[in-house]
């Protein structure tokens, strides 16, 4: 689903206060080097809070360099990349419109110049009318149910498929209503805190600094102080941690109105059958996001390809790639046919890269994506796909996570998927991602995926967590190496990106809970964190003929 806000901290954080009181170096002639484990593994903890510049651009430093567990993307451009350009690579978007006007992407759409804009005419035959930046399959719809209300809505699927759906509305409205409480109860505690501490400190900004200077002669105040100071573990300022739980507010609103709302249609406007896969006269050539908080496929549009080196916002991780924007994934659970029509749309028009960055529990048509997906492999087309945000083992039957290439852990459908778990700008125990599901069968890598800086709608830039960070990472990854190599299969850049990591030893924690963890060989089918300098030797190495995969 679009809406990638995961549960923070707050809630975990507070329910119980507020109830009781060496260096890699470029292959020579002789094969290549890579970093060695030893090197990794001897790599010190870091201490020190990231910079400012470091927040914003982690995902781009290097892991033995910086002790932060990037993707050594400058160190790629610095050392390897330099002035070459390469050639243009087409990356599809498959995700939430885009922000088409935003001044760090408006320079690196892919352009449709066989089609005239806004004649209403299909001008290049190719099934699709006015698509100049890529293709709208949601027409002017954008909240939506999941999978499993919709599935129960109109009755689709067999009596045990229903009946698994029904449990799991059932627990997933009762969290939802429980969420949305307690968001705000504690949304109205930190508001009356902070407005009694700014009464008495007479001050409308204070620090946690401040806080300290406060005598708490009260128990009342005692309790602001308790509260606040919490606060302040969590986010930098007491307005951050305000919008970060009216934020949460939102989203268990949204969840309970729509996505668990089994009365609602929000396809309706669309005007087609959904699950009729020959209903193919819907959507418009506009992949323009529709409101400003349709905001993922910005997000993650910015991560792959930001205009680099404009002297504004940030730097994607690629250069000379254009962004071919399809809508298909609206805030609730994506449909089957638009997945599956938007995959063959991008393979169709030229992509080599396609970014997933959405998935759901239930998929009554995945038959569909399997056989869109097999036809992105037979035409050399690389699909990046997020492991999602659960924090659970994919491997387990339970935990599906749609769509996936190996159908009940099973032989791959294709050789052209790449599933990439996340990471925290943290090396050591707590490095993946505590949301970030894992397997050592469905989940391939792991990328930097928490507190991700990138373009948001109307020219801004947030952070934002979760897998659909990771994957774009990783899809960039892969457009940089198949820009300088274009002569790579789909199926060699993956194992590219795989083999080229940096494989991590050391145990990591799994979900959150202390009590389990495992090595990344344990959660993942390459035991490593991707590696953009790593990938573009091993690359140079292949495409020469000096190494075989």
């Amino acid at each position: 689903m679009t809406n990638t806000y995961l549960k923070p901290l707050i809630i975990t954080s507070l329910v119980a206060l507020l109830t009781s009181c060496g260096s890699t170096s470029p292959a020579s002639s002789g094969g290549l080097i890579l970093t060695p484990v030893e090197n990794i593994d001897a790599t010190p903890l870091k201490i020190s809070d990231l910079t400012d510049d470091e927040k914003k651009n982690w995902g781009h430093l290097d892991l033995v360099a910086d002790t932060i567990p990037g993707m050594s993307v400058n160190k790629a451009y610095d050392e390897i990349i330099k002035s070459r350009k390469g050639t243009k690579t087409i990356v599809a978007v498959l995700d939430s419109g885009i922000d088409l006007n935003h001044e760090d992407l408006d320079g690196v759409l892919w352009t449709n110049t066989k089609e005239k804009a806004g004649n209403n005419i299909d001008d290049d035959g190719n099934g699709y009318i006015d698509d100049i930046h890529g293709y709208n399959f949601l027409g002017e719809s954008y909240n939506e149910q999941l999978e499993y209300v919709r599935m129960l809505r109109l009755n689709i699927g067999d009596a045990a498929t229903l009946s698994k759906a029904k449990t799991e509305l059932d627990k997933k409205y009762n969290e939802a209503l429980q969420g949305k409480q307690q968001y705000e109860q504690i949304h109205q505690a930190v508001k009356n805190a902070d407005a009694e501490v700014r009464a008495y400190l007479k001050k409308d900004v204070y620090t946690k600094e401040d806080l300290a200077g406060i005598e708490a002669n009260s128990e009342s105040m005692q309790r602001n102080l308790a509260i606040l100071n919490q606060m302040f573990s969590i986010k930098d300022s007491i307005p951050e941690v305000l919008k970060e739980l009216q934020n949460g507010i939102k989203h268990y609103t949204e969840q309970l109105n729509y996505n668990l709302n089994k009365d609602f249609d929000g396809r309706a406007v669309v005007g087609d059958d959904a699950y009729d896969i020959t209903d193919t006269d819907y959507g418009n050539g506009n992949p323009q996001n529709r409101v400003d908080d349709e905001s993922h496929g910005t997000h993650v549009a910015g991560i792959i390809a930001a205009e680099r080196n404009n002297g504004i916002g940030v730097n994607g991780v690629a250069n000379n790639v254009a962004i071919m924007s399809i809508r298909a994934v609206p805030n609730g659970d994506e449909y089957d046919k638009d997945i599956a029509r938007g995959i063959r749309y991008a393979v169709d028009n030229g992509a080599r890269i396609i970014n997933g960055s959405f998935g759901k529990s239930f998929s009554p048509k995945a038959e569909w994506v399997y056989e869109a997906i097999k036809y992105a492999a037979k035409y050399n087309v690389l699909f990046v796909h997020a492991a999602g945000n659960d924090g659970t083992n994919l491997d387990d039957p339970n935990n599906g996570n749609y769509p996936n290439d190996q159908i009940n852990n099973g032989p791959e459908i294709a050789d052209n998927v790449l599933t990439v778990g996340a990471l925290n700008p943290k090396y050591g125990s707590e490095l993946v991602a505590s949301y970030s599901n894992y397997g050592a069968i469905n989940v391939d890598v792991f990328a930097p995926g928490t507190d991700i800086y990138s373009t948001y709608p109307n020219n801004s830039y947030e952070f934002s967590p979760g897998t659909s960070m990771a994957a774009p990472a990783v899809a960039g990854i892969a457009a940089l190496v198949i820009s300088q190599y274009p002569s790579l299969t789909a199926a060699q850049v993956k194992q590219i990106i795989l083999e080229s990591g940096l494989p991590i030893k050391s145990k990591v924690i799994l979900g959150g809970d202390n009590s389990k963890n495992a090595s990344l060989k344990e959660i993942s089918t390459s035991g490593k964190i991707a590696n953009a300098y790593n990938a573009l030797v091993m690359a140079g190495q292949v495409a020469s003929g000096k190494l075989k995969l």
